[in-house]
């Protein structure tokens, strides 16, 4: 039955027009008819304060039938998370947190709690089989394409719901169950709700999104027991949610990969009956299919292959928000999944015997997780941008890696390193989700060699990961898994991995599970072949070209570490070596405006230290799990030439001599790019025409260049005349006319070697010193210590030039000795 729509509510029930409650009536005594209620909850929206709204709805909830109720749900469920187009913001549950606005905070949480007064209300609905349109439109983008080209998305959550427009209409949509319609609004919202400018500095954890998702995790996804909580009407009356009447589809019809070449289309939509048993987890299925096809299938593997393309549009690009939400599914998955008890886990526990819950949470991840989280783990590593931010997709990857931390039950361990050390339990595991070990960690390989090890935010990175693949034990399973997976193929037919990865629909749950496979050799083929297809080309974690990829990070590695170290010494240098009169205005500034580019100058010597901690226990796991000696250690440093010269500092970037000059190797460029070494750059053109700098008045340096240029152009041969001179008075010119070290200084650039000949200066006067804001700023406090002393401004100004007078004859005399002395 589809929700009827408020205007043609009384041509569709017109009994209602006199069958509301009398409690309802009391409650709302401006609500005589009830073809009212949802326009009279619109206008409280706007005039009633959020509290009172949200008293309101309760009772409303409590006291309407169903039929009036369904009229409201579709508003009220947008009213709460948000238009599907983001226009409408809603309630802002991702902008929500406790310690801001703690009224707002309780009563939105007690309201959407899965045991509040929006979830009766879901489960009402739900009982009288009501159903909502939800437009294909606003699904993700393998899903909505799929559907689209009019073939049935493998997801069992879109069969028998997809909607065909009438003559006229506008779109697909999905014929939605209130608890879908529900679930398919909360969870987009994480993705159309676009947040808002201020909350760019907020904490994700502490919202009330991010508590909703958790919570609505722990009571659906229970780990303990295997009932899932009732829903009590009342206090001391429970009773148990309704199911739906007519499922979707059963729990057998969930296959280990989706990636059958047989195409259903969408007009052959077949209805199936599931086993009764399965009603106890219908909540737990769905809340998982849609929080995994909303937050997760944005890619698919066609997409994800034409997306190797450097010239393929972008599809989609999750935020660090979305990335934290999805890390806190994994987690919770991990601890459901694992939940189940020894004499559970065991092969003879695949049986008719097991609850319907205890085969869900054996199937949970592998059937519904793993290929979708990696492609979206495979996109993030590829598009992700190089920065610190991609710490949050790092430790949701770490997270999946590491079910053991999160399983119930932990044994205990007498010592550190048994601590540390994998079971074999876990070995299963870690063979079936070979490539998410494998080939992500060679992702992560390429993007650590492109980013600045220096900074302490890459350095853990780099450290995390080390140090989570040299846990004990763990490096042997994932060389086992690669050596089933290279095994030959003897008996296994070259078509039963198709077969594993797309199971046949049937109409029993019970016997969803494909017979026992005991090759643990089929299990990983099967597990990369439906992953990355048939034609997939392996690359061994152990191999000869990740080993390559490994000495390379382990060069780099002890380079930052080095450079790190030099970056702190010359911060130290130039900051203790900085002359005084600098900041007067008398001694030469740095011309070429040059500066350390890296967070180490902000963070200081602790940033150095944590960088050098970092760095050094990565490199230790790595050399631990790849087995490299030290000895490899030092020639691989000695051929990077990490060797300091003899003046204590770094050499030039890696480069070979070409016919132009000096041309930059990859590594050199790696190098330049990532700050850890560079050319002595400084400025060779004319000093006059510099760019004007932040600390100068852009006007005054402007005007003092036009008057500077007319008395050089008035008056250039009496200055040349008298820098010519032998005696004091020409020394004395020269110190002031000319520019020091502009004889000796040569262009670096091939190109222009040319033009060296014809570019000549003669002697002149700058005056650009004076638009300095450093200089006027010397003066303006001279004037006022003068004026303390009772010394007017003409005396003042007498007396500076008297100094500067005798300062200038100092220079000049030290200069003309230096000149004799190198002579």
């Amino acid at each position: 039955m589809a929700a009827c729509p408020l205007r043609d509510r009384e041509q569709c029930f017109p009994e209602t027009a006199v069958s509301t409650s009398t409690g309802a009536v009391m409650a709302f005594p401006h609500l005589q008819q009830p073809s009212f209620l949802l326009a009279s909850l619109k206008a409280d929206s706007v005039n009633k304060p959020f509290a009172q709204r949200c008293q309101d709805l309760v009772k409303v909830i409590e006291d309407f039938p169903a039929k009036e109720l369904q009229t409201i749900f579709p508003w009220l469920v947008e009213s709460i998370f948000g238009s599907l187009d983001g226009v409408l913001v809603g309630w802002n549950l991702r902008c929500l947190q406790g310690r801001v606005s703690p009224v707002e905070y309780s009563i939105a949480m007690e309201f959407l709690d899965p045991g509040g007064p929006m979830m009766k209300l879901v489960y009402k609905l739900q009982a009288e089989d009501y159903k909502f349109d939800f437009p294909v439109s606003y699904l993700p983008g393998p899903v909505k394409a799929s559907i689209q080209e009019r073939v049935l998305p493998d997801s069992p959550l879109y069969h028998n719901k997809v909607q065909f427009p009438p003559p006229g209409g506008l779109g697909l949509n999905l014929a939605l169950s209130p608890f879908e319609y529900y679930l398919f609004f909360f969870a987009l919202s994480l993705i159309t709700q676009k947040p808002l400018p201020g909350a760019l500095h907020i904490r994700t954890s502490d919202c009330a999104y991010f508590i909703l998702v958790d919570r609505y995790l722990s009571w659906f996804l229970p780990t303990e027991g295997n009932v899932l909580p009732l829903l009590s009407s009342s206090p001391g009356a429970p009773s148990p949610s309704p199911a739906p009447r007519t499922p979707a589809m059963p729990f057998a019809s969930y296959g280990l990969h989706h990636t059958s070449l047989l195409k259903r289309h969408i007009s052959h939509q077949t209805s199936v009956n599931a086993d009764p048993a399965s009603h106890e987890i219908w909540r737990s299925e769905t809340l998982l299919q849609v929080f995994v096809e909303m937050w997760l299938h944005h890619y698919s593997l066609e997409m994800y292959q034409k997306m190797q393309s450097p010239h393929a549009k972008e599809p989609f690009m999750p935020t660090e928000e979305h990335v934290l939400v999805v890390r806190l599914l994994l987690k919770h998955l991990h601890a459901f999944s694992h939940s189940l008890k020894a004499e559970q886990l065991s092969p003879s526990a695949h049986s008719h015997a097991a609850s319907p819950l205890e085969e869900f949470k054996r199937a949970a991840v592998p059937r519904f997780v793993q290929q979708k989280l990696y492609l979206f783990l495979q996109h993030c590593f590829g598009h992700w941008p190089l920065d610190a931010s991609f710490r949050a997709v790092l430790e949701m990857w770490l997270s999946y890696l590491q079910p053991w931390r999160y399983a119930p039950e932990k044994q205990a361990q007498s010592s550190d390193y048994q601590a540390r050390c994998v079971s074999e339990r876990w070995a299963p595991f870690v063979q079936e989700n070979l490539l998410m070990y494998t080939k992500l960690f060679v992702g992560f390989l390429s993007r650590a060699l492109r980013t600045d090890l220096v900074s302490p935010k890459n350095a853990l990175m780099v450290f995390r990961v080390a140090k989570v693949f040299a846990q004990p034990n763990l490096a042997e399973m994932i060389q086992k898994g690669e050596q089933l997976f290279l095994e030959p193929e003897l008996v296994i037919p070259h078509r039963q991995h198709r077969l594993l990865a797309a199971p046949p629909f049937t109409s029993s749950f019970l016997s969803s599970w494909p017979p026992a496979v005991t090759d643990n050799s089929f299990k990983v083929k099967s597990h990369v072949y439906g992953l990355e297809g048939q034609d997939c080309k392996y690359t061994p974690m152990f191999g000869p070209e990740v080993r390559t990829l490994v000495l390379r990070l382990a060069q780099l590695i002890t380079q930052a570490k080095q450079t790190a170290k030099c970056l702190s010494d010359q911060c130290g240098e130039s900051a203790a070596a900085r002359p005084f009169l600098s900041w007067l205005g008398f001694c030469p500034t740095d011309t070429n405006g040059s500066y350390a580019a890296n967070d180490l100058d902000e963070l200081g010597q602790d940033s150095v230290r944590k960088t050098d901690e970092y760095l050094e226990k990565a490199l230790e796991y790595l050399c631990q799990m790849f087995r490299l000696s030290e000895a490899q250690l030092a020639q691989l440093t000695l051929a990077l030439g990490t060797t300091q010269d003899e003046n204590g500092k770094k050499q030039l970037p890696d480069c070979i001599v070409g016919e132009d000059g000096l041309i930059l190797t990859p590594l050199g460029r790696y190098q330049i790019i990532n700050g850890l070494r560079k050319f002595d750059i400084e400025y060779q053109g004319d000093a006059e025409l510099q760019p004007i700098r932040s600390y100068e008045i852009a006007s005054l340096v402007r005007l003092l260049f036009r008057l500077s240029s007319a008395i050089n152009c008035r008056f250039a041969g009496q200055m040349a005349a008298l820098c010519s001179r032998a005696d004091f008075l020409g020394s004395f010119c020269r110190y002031h006319l000319t520019e020091p070290g502009l004889a000796d200084r040569h262009l670096l650039s091939p190109v222009q070697r040319g033009r060296t000949a014809s570019r000549a200066q003669g002697p002149r006067l700058s005056l650009r010193f004076l638009g300095s804001y450093r200089t006027l700023l010397s003066l303006l406090l001279a004037f006022f210590v003068a004026s303390l002393f009772c010394i007017g401004p003409l005396p003042c100004t007498l007396l500076l030039v008297l100094g500067y007078l005798l300062y200038a004859v100092a220079m000049t005399l030290l200069t003309e000795r230096g000149k004799l002395h190198h002579l």
